[in-house]
């Protein structure tokens, strides 16, 4: 099969994969509200280096970080092996499995150097992603780690780690370069100054690794939504509506069991402040990010007369969340 043929089968395959990327980011991969499903902690999973090789050293990349890139082979390109080189150094820490981070991708035909697809570089800070393991196309995987924050990387992804892993009966892929700059690793915890706590609401206390523990107030809970800032932040201020990644912790008043949270699934999530209970988004909207914060939230404002069943949270439960505002996309 010529490049010229190989071309529209790549540029469908890793098209979409970008763009349910960039979907993901902006729609919190489509959930309606935060899961009670736990995931595998993503934060074991092992993070393995590509190295430089003479294929992706040979590629002449042009641009500044944060721009668009173009590129100029020698040749075309097919690396047996997937290979990454650094174009920009960063001067953050290296990405891994697991991360949340803000990255824009542009992906070439290896081949021709045609460009196929490119994400991320319209809003000036890239788009927000979670790093997993479970791409269905490797390649994308590979080209996302061990970058540091601040810079740029191109590599070039073997035809075998562009395969989808449920192939189906379209051609296989082709090999492919994609230029990832790295604009940021999104912290996993609030990072603001502590406020006072206030009295009459459930207490925090933290982990060293910032999980939160909940102990609930000997007596009935308020009528009324309580917010209070435990940590304030200075970063960007969280609009109406918002797509926002957090880490999260919810607790039943009655209870006082958790039925929900981020914590120990290996990365913070991210969805929309539309998607979620009214007063989950209520106590998110007009906080900084990097602010931690606590909401009692009445059944109204909550799951309302339907309850949740699978949770465990019946009609009038009153739901107290522990929120750490990370990012805003």
């Amino acid at each position: 099969m010529t490049s010229s043929a190989r071309a529209p089968r790549l540029l469908t395959s890793v098209g979409a994969v970008l763009l349910t990327l960039a979907l993901a980011a902006c729609t919190g991969g489509g959930s309606t509200e935060p899961t009670t499903t736990p995931t595998a902690d993503a934060s074991t999973a092992a993070t393995t280096c590509l190295e430089p090789g003479a294929e992706s050293d040979s590629v002449d990349v042009q641009g500044d970080v944060g721009t668009a890139p173009t590129i100029t082979l020698p040749s075309p390109l097919g690396a047996e092996t997937s290979q990454q080189t650094v174009v920009t150094e960063g001067s953050g820490p290296a990405t891994r499995i697991g991360d949340v981070v803000k990255v824009a991708i542009t992906v070439f035909d290896a081949a021709t150097g045609a460009q196929l697809n490119s994400a991320g570089y319209e809003s000036g800070t890239g788009e927000q992603l979670t790093i997993s393991a479970d791409y269905y196309v490797p390649g994308l995987e590979d080209a996302l780690v061990c970058a540091k924050a601040g810079g740029r990387t191109v590599t070039v992804a073997s035809a075998a780690d562009m395969q989808p892993s449920t192939q189906g009966t379209d051609a296989p892929n082709a090999a492919a370069i994609i230029v990832v700059d790295t604009f940021s690793i999104v912290p996993t915890r609030a990072t603001g100054a502590d406020r006072e706590p206030q009295p009459g609401l459930p207490t925090v206390e933290l982990a060293d690794d910032g999980r939160p523990t909940v102990t609930i107030p000997d007596a009935d809970p308020p009528a009324e939504l309580q917010v209070a800032v435990l940590k304030e932040g200075d970063g960007e201020v969280v609009p109406d509506p918002a797509n926002v990644t957090v880490q999260y912790q919810g607790t039943n008043w009655r209870t006082g069991e958790v039925f929900d949270e981020s914590w120990g699934r290996g990365t913070p999530t991210p969805f929309s402040t539309d998607q979620v209970v009214s007063g989950f988004a209520t106590a998110m909207i007009g906080q900084k990010v990097g602010s931690q914060v606590l909401v009692v939230i009445p059944p109204a404002e909550g799951y309302g007369t339907a309850g949740q069943p699978s949770a465990g949270i019946e009609p009038t439960d009153t739901l107290v969340f522990v929120i750490d505002i990370l990012a805003v996309a």
